[in-house]
């Protein structure tokens, strides 16, 4: 036998006889999933070919035949640690499957390394440059050996083991290059989405998966969602109270928090839905009365995370030019909260992070104050065409005078009277929002043609702004402030189309 067959032949051995030491498997390994909300059991572990474990609404399949019997019987074993050390069933089958990428001999060696030798021996497997999951597994291995004090090891490495280096990844570069955010246009797009289809489900007018698709933007735009937390909402965690006849009712939804390293560290997050958005949840809530089901049912009727992040992004698809996710819609409106003033606990919150630190990178990428007052006037080089045009025609002063006077716009928003802008198609009396402030950039507001008009529109506006920032009022607290920064950019775009500026 050649000397290299020869140390292949020890270390296998060796490695065996480590693994040998091992206890036996329980009989069934039990896991809770939540996304069904019920516990799910592995039978017979130790003869399985593979492990079919239930994430998000789908099942993975955990697989052990690129190792010998007896190796595939260790990862068996770290699959069912990392359970008990708290992990999520995901998380604790990405590290199991990283066993692929470490491979049979990988595996044999880093058996085969005491504590003295491990630093030595992870300067070598680490310029591998393998994938993150496979670190994580060698890790996990090294931390199996330490629980039952093989091949010398025991709890004191633990700090040992975790002084290791991982590969560097970068989660947040889209972030920090701006590439996850979706533009203020982009945003003006959905919001109108939302408004128009609110009206829609109050008439009855949209079928159950329009309303459906609706509100799970709705959840993804206003509360940052993931789909895996908008797939998982039921009946049971929307309350719909209705008010006064006349009067919008109120909505609270309770998501439960998702992506934790530990499922020990998920809790309710409680949200109010925007008042003139409620009623797509009143007539999703009066589909699910008629119906008579369980209170345990899918509000969205979703089967899996997957088919909730599709069926958000193929709406996007259609109201937005370049489209978007339900991640650029979290990613954006973190920026949007951070932005706006927010501290780092209540980003932490409203995200659904048990670590305070790990949105930081919004704060890093944020604009300044200055910035937010200049994004706000409409005169930042960035934010300045900002707004798409969205209105059916321009009229002459003849031809809003002729019309109707409830289709003539008038109005005193924030004590400024403004009148003579232009008409309605559907007639002021009809709209549920504020006048003038909601008339820019709605697909109904016919502008006069007049570009003086709306400049001095502009300027009183900017009047109000500089009014908001000098008192401090220009803040989170304030979406009156925010409300005007929308109306200025639709404003001024209106002003440049009529002054022939390009697009």
């Amino acid at each position: 036998m050649a000397r290299s067959e020869s140390v292949q032949w020890q270390l296998k051995t060796g490695a065996y006889e480590v693994v040998a030491q091992l206890p036996l498997l329980p009989t069934v390994i039990r896991y809770y999933d939540d996304f069904d909300d019920k516990q799910r059991s592995i039978r017979d572990p130790a003869t399985a070919e593979c492990f079919s474990v239930h994430i998000d609404g789908r099942v993975v399949k955990v697989g052990f035949d690129h190792l010998p019997e007896q190796l595939a019987l260790l990862i068996k074993h770290v699959f069912l640690y990392l359970l008990g050390e708290g992990l999520a069933p995901s998380s604790a089958s990405k590290y199991t499957l990283g066993s692929k990428v470490i491979g049979e001999a990988g595996i044999v060696s880093l058996l085969g390394v005491t504590p003295t030798e491990i630093r030595s021996f992870w300067t070598n497997f680490f310029a591998r440059d393998l994938p993150t999951e496979a670190y994580a597994c060698a890790k996990s291995i090294l931390r199996l050996l330490c629980k039952y004090r093989l091949n010398q090891w025991a709890d004191s490495y633990h700090g040992v083991i975790s002084a290791l280096p991982l590969p560097f990844k970068d989660k947040y570069a889209v972030v920090r290059s701006g590439e996850a955010f979706i533009s203020v246009d982009d945003e003006a797009a959905v919001v109108r989405f939302l408004d128009e289809a609110a009206v829609q489900a109050e008439k009855s007018l949209l079928s159950l998966e329009g309303v459906q698709d609706a509100v799970m933007l709705l959840c993804a735009y206003q509360f940052a969602m993931r789909p895996i937390q908008i797939a998982m909402l039921t009946f049971r965690d929307v309350n719909v109270r209705r008010e006064d006849v006349g009067m919008l009712a109120s909505v609270h939804i309770t998501f439960r928090m998702a992506k934790q390293r530990s499922s020990s560290a998920a809790k309710p997050l409680l949200r109010r839905v925007k008042r003139e958005w409620t009623p797509l949840f009143v007539e999703i809530d009066r589909h699910f009365q008629a119906s008579g089901d369980d209170a345990g049912a899918r509000v969205f009727g979703a089967t899996s995370a997957n088919e909730a992040s599709r069926r958000i992004s193929s709406l996007l698809r259609d109201l937005l030019e370049l489209g978007a996710t339900a991640v650029n819609l979290r990613h954006t409106a973190a920026q949007r909260l951070v932005d706006a003033g927010a501290s780092q606990e209540e980003l932490a919150e409203f995200l659904g992070h048990s670590d305070i630190t790990t949105a930081l990178v919004y704060y890093e990428t944020s604009a300044n104050q200055a910035e937010r007052v200049n994004k706000a006037l409409g005169i930042s080089e960035i934010y300045q065409r900002v707004a798409r045009i969205a209105h059916d025609r321009f009229i002459s002063p003849e031809e809003l005078a002729q019309l109707k006077e409830s289709q003539q716009i008038g109005g005193a928003p924030h004590g400024v009277p403004i009148a003579g802008i232009g008409g309605c198609t559907s007639g002021q009396a009809a709209c549920p929002y504020n006048p003038i402030l909601s008339c820019y950039g709605c697909r109904k507001f016919m502008p006069i043609h007049d570009v003086q008009m709306h400049s001095r529109v502009l300027a009183d506006f900017r009047d109000v702004v500089r009014f908001f920032h000098e008192s401090s009022r220009g803040d989170a607290a304030s979406p009156a402030y925010l409300q005007l920064e929308r109306t200025i950019a639709e404003v001024q775009a209106v002003v440049l189309e009529l002054e022939g500026s390009p697009s």
